[in-house]
């Protein structure tokens, strides 16, 4: 939360650089693909400064850096400080939860899952935004990690098997995958990229639809 809260400005503008643009917005396409029929309201934990719930019509958005969350009240997204270990709603109250990227970021990823679940409810979805450990993304962000990278030090990468393994220790289970960033780093330049369907471990981001098992 300390780095959040210390570098906020650095972290926001990264998403107004050429790259930024151009990867943000593959990465919401990705995301997009698994919202259709989700009922509202939506939830968004580790909202950040509201960037992805922003672009996805997010309605309320959970996190514990105040800094964060008052850029993302700005861009219309209904805010409250928590952890996402210990969210500040009632069983079921959303249609949707996403977690994009904050899994990575959790002392407790699975306590953070199993409360995303929790509030989602049988007849929601969770849907899970990731890096996967091993590629070509997940090895530049772990090498700067070691470097003393501000955000990425603080970070732990996840295999897709591994987030599987931890979804279904909070009771969810895959239903969809969709896959996009098939650019590998270090380029000039990236295109925005159309998502592909289906899990691909070699992809730089991938998005998985979760619902309670047995739905």
């Amino acid at each position: 939360m300390e780095v959040f809260d210390r570098e906020t400005a650095r972290y926001d503008a990264w998403f107004d650089s050429e790259s930024g643009q151009a990867i943000f917005a593959s990465e919401v396409a990705c995301l997009w693909r698994l919202c259709s029929g989700l009922r509202r309201p939506w939830l968004e934990v580790g909202v950040g400064t509201g960037r992805f719930a922003e672009a996805l019509g997010v309605d309320v958005g959970v996190d514990p850096s105040r800094g964060a969350l008052e850029r993302a009240r700005a861009r219309g997204v209904r805010v409250t400080p928590g952890l996402g270990q210990d969210l500040p709603f009632r069983d079921g109250e959303f249609g949707a939860v996403f977690v994009v990227v904050t899994i990575c970021f959790a002392d407790d990823p699975e306590g953070l899952l199993q409360e995303a679940a929790r509030v989602a409810g049988e007849d929601g979805a969770v849907i899970l935004g990731i890096v996967p450990a091993g590629s070509a993304w997940g090895r530049a962000y772990t090498a700067k990690a070691r470097e003393g990278h501000a955000f990425y030090s603080h970070a732990r990468f996840f295999a897709l098997d591994e987030l599987e393994g931890l979804a279904t220790g909070a009771g969810l289970a895959f239903e969809r995958c969709v896959s996009t960033l098939f650019q590998e780093p270090p380029r000039e330049s990236f295109d925005v990229e159309r998502p592909r369907d289906g899990r691909h471990d070699e992809a730089g981001f991938v998005a998985a639809l979760c619902r309670a098992r047995g739905i």
